[in-house]
């Protein structure tokens, strides 16, 4: 049976997530202290050299098994611009038909109108919100 793409991702993150939180257990070397301090210091703008040891080797190995896996499910992964294969000419973009849409003859087509009604409840609509 054919697994798809996102079946075999969702397996290949799964784990990595797993031996990740392994690879930072083991870099606190069991002190719960150490293991606290390394997950608060990890934020969205972290980088991959900012981690321990340890964990980058785990996340090293898990993107090896990620192409490994994909590839012995049958999927190819390769950069285009190694392999010298030429992209696709991008799709020309069509203008839309005046008159013809979801809103139907003489309106619009994304089937609304164009005036936008003032919002109170947003900032700089003009209107204040009532006084408590």
């Amino acid at each position: 049976m054919t697994r798809s793409a996102a079946e075999v991702m969702h397996d290949v993150i799964v784990a990595a997530v797993i031996d990740g939180l392994g690879a930072l257990r083991t870099a606190s070397k069991g002190v719960p202290n150490a293991l606290l301090r390394d997950l608060a210091a990890i934020h969205p703008n972290t980088t991959f050299q900012d981690l321990p040891a340890d964990l980058q080797a785990s996340i090293q190995t898990s993107v090896r098994a990620a192409f490994t896996k994909l590839q012995s499910e049958g999927y190819t992964v390769l950069n285009p611009k190694v392999a010298g294969v030429t992209p696709r000419p991008p799709r020309p973009q069509v203008a839309p038909t005046p008159g013809r849409g979801p809103g139907g003859p003489g309106r619009p087509a994304g089937g609304r109108d164009q005036q936008r009604r003032p919002r109170p409840d947003r900032p700089g609509s003009g209107k204040r919100p009532p006084q408590r």
